[in-house]
This record gives C-alpha cells, sequence and structure tokens, in this order.
C-alpha cells in the first residue's frame, strides 16, 4: 500500500502564461493498495464524493496505470481511499494534482523495480495534462518555471520570498479549462507580447527577492482580459483588489482569483474588500507556498 499527498497549484500567476506555477499547502491525500481482483475501485471522501469516477475511469487510477505501463509492469487489481481539499474546476490543478497523485502511486508501487524519475514523471504528466504550468509545482513544490523542448518538458524550481502570502478566493461556480483556452485568439500584439515578457522576468524577482513589486510584477495582457467574459464577477474583484495595491490575478484558468500579498496583513485587507463588494460567496483560502510538491511513503501490505 502507498500513501500520497498532493498540493494545489496556481498557474499563470498573471503574466507568466503556461510558464509559471506556484504550489499551495491545500492538498488531495490518496491511498493505493494492490489486491488480487483486476480492476479499480476508488472510494472519495471530500471534494467529488458522489461526482467523480469510481472505477477504472477515474483520473488517479488511469495516472497509476500510465505509470505502470510506462515501466513495462502488469496490471494489478487496485483500491484506492482518496481525501480531497482541492477544488473541482476552479483554476486550482484539480485535474494536475490527480494525474500526479496517479504517477506518484505508481513510482510507491514501483519502489525497489523500476524507478520513476523526475524527468519522466514530468513528462508522463505533462502528456496526460496537455501542459506542464500545473503539474511541475504539483510534483516539486514552490515556484515553477516550465517550459517545453525538443526532447519534452522542462523545469526550474525556485524557493518563494518568505514575506510572499498567498490567499485564494474560490466562488461556487466553475470553469472548465477549455472554455477558457477557447475565448483567447490565435494571435496578439507585438506591444502586448513584449509586455508580458517583461512583467514575467519582474515577477520571478518579485516572488523570489522583492515582494514589493508583486502588484506591477502581476499585470497580464495576455489571457485575462479575453477571459473575462467567461467570469465576469472575478474579473470585477481582481480590478477592485487591484485599484487596492494588491496583486491579484486569475488562479489558472479561474474563476477562482489569487491575491499575492507581499505579506500576511494584505491577505486581511483582500478579504475583508472580497466579503464587502462580491455579489455572491467567495470562500477565502489563507493558504502557505507548498514547499516540498508531492510525496509518497510506502507501507507493508499488512499495515
Amino acid at each position: 500500500m502507498v500513501h500520497v499527498r498532493v498540493p494545489a497549484t496556481s498557474a499563470n500567476l498573471g503574466p507568466g502564461f503556461d510558464s509559471l506555477g506556484l504550489a499551495l499547502s491545500l492538498y488531495d491525500d490518496v491511498q493505493v493498495r494492490v489486491r488480487p481482483e483486476p480492476g479499480a475501485t476508488v472510494a472519495v471522501q471530500g471534494v467529488g464524493a458522489g461526482e467523480v469516477a469510481t472505477d477504472d475511469t477515474n483520473l488517479v487510477v488511469r495516472a497509476i496505470r500510465r505509470g505502470l505501463d510506462h515501466a513495462g509492469v502488469e496490471q494489478p487489481g487496485l483500491e484506492l481511499t482518496a481525501v480531497n481539499a482541492i477544488p473541482h474546476g476552479r483554476g486550482m490543478g484539480s485535474s494536475a494534482a490527480a494525474i500526479v497523485a496517479g504517477l506518484m502511486a505508481a513510482r510507491g508501487l514501483l519502489e525497489g523495480i523500476v524507478d520513476l524519475d523526475a524527468a519522466t514523471l514530468l513528462t508522463l504528466a505533462t502528456e496526460m495534462e496537455g501542459h506542464p504550468d500545473n503539474v511541475a509545482p504539483a510534483l516539486f513544490g514552490g515556484l515553477t518555471i516550465a517550459w517545453m523542448t525538443p526532447d519534452g518538458p522542462a523545469y526550474k524550481r525556485l524557493l518563494v520570498h518568505r514575506g510572499v502570502s498567498p490567499v485564494v478566493f474560490v466562488p461556487t461556480s466553475t470553469l472548465s479549462t477549455k472554455l477558457a483556452r477557447s475565448l483567447q485568439p490565435a494571435s496578439v500584439p507585438h506591444a502586448d507580447a513584449a509586455f508580458n515578457v517583461s512583467r514575467s522576468a519582474l515577477l520571478v524577482a518579485a516572488l523570489i527577492q522583492s515582494p514589493e513589486l508583486l502588484l506591477a510584477a502581476t499585470e497580464d495582457r495576455l489571457h485575462q482580459t479575453y477571459r473575462a467574459s467567461a467570469m465576469p464577477e472575478t474579473d470585477v474583484l481582481i480590478r477592485l483588489l487591484r485599484q487596492q495595491g494588491l496583486a491579484a490575478v486569475v488562479s489558472g484558468a479561474g474563476p477562482s482569483l489569487l491575491v499575492l500579498g507581499s505579506d500576511p496583513a494584505q491577505r486581511l485587507t483582500a478579504a475583508e474588500l472580497v466579503a464587502r463588494h462580491a455579489e455572491t460567496t467567495w470562500r477565502p483560502l489563507m493558504l502557505a507556498v507548498d514547499l516540498g510538491g508531492a510525496t509518497v511513503n510506502a507501507h507493508p501490505a499488512d499495515h
């Protein structure tokens, strides 16, 4: 039996579209037990209970099988228990977490037989997710820069300045990543691309060294404006928060919004503003940056 814990993530962080991601201290926990009977069963507690698939079509199960297939080992019967805290369909990396959970479980099950190393895990996760910006921080923790090479995905992990204080505001509504992506144009003006290059570079500096620059560093012209029509309240709140000097951005594909405070007091200010001005209910999650990424622990079969 193996136990896996995977953090939530927020991708893009404003200007770092499809490249920057941050791991957050909210977790899905999965226990996987090998059994003699074929197929898979999944028991889900917390987020997704009664909604996600509980058989071989479950995304975590599919990721486990993908990892085992890569290693060339025979597929066993599986019994999963998932305790989920990461919201689904709200831009906090729930699908990336499920994929990473499955691949890390496969790594644990294969311990002493085949080593699924970091590069392999990132490659398999990116193939399943379609892009590496969420799976990289889910795997490795901290702030990650992810990019594609001719040989596949690559990443660099960075430590975040201790003053950076994230808070995510989660609405009751959801938004599919596919829909969000469909709202973006195929090309953007050269000036907007140059604008985002400068802000992305500045954002890395702000997150690791100079949090006081976070407001300027989180400006974006590549994706948030185009997606605003699909999440109007998110857009209104981000504009409001930014007018008050707070580094507010869409979390991933949305509709959750992320505020990157330069100190813990800014999180409380943001929460007060959202509570006062939001038309619907938004749940504030005062989170830390997760430093360790996904973990897996193996237990004896009779544990």
